[in-house]
């Protein structure tokens, strides 16, 4: 473990504080899990983002039928 110190308002001390208690925990404990949390939860984001982007495009949609090609989309035919 590294120590660490931050400093804080006094209302933000206050709340953290409180906050701690409520869970029965210290100060520094309460906020370690908070920023370990937070990590966890950017390193998740992070790791479905990169896997939602791996993917490979898809010519189907979600029912299984080809998609429609951009020309089919903005076919006028009325118009000309």
């Amino acid at each position: 473990m590294k120590n660490v110190t931050i400093t804080l308002d006094e209302k933000t001390a206050a709340w953290v504080r409180v906050s701690a208690a409520r869970e029965d925990k210290s100060v520094s404990r309460y906020i370690a899990e908070m920023l370990e949390k937070r990590m966890r939860e950017s390193r998740d984001y992070a790791n479905a983002m990169r896997r939602f982007l791996d993917r490979q495009p898809s010519r189907l949609n979600a029912a299984g039928s080809k998609l429609p090609t951009r020309d089919e989309l903005h076919e006028r035919a009325g118009l000309r």
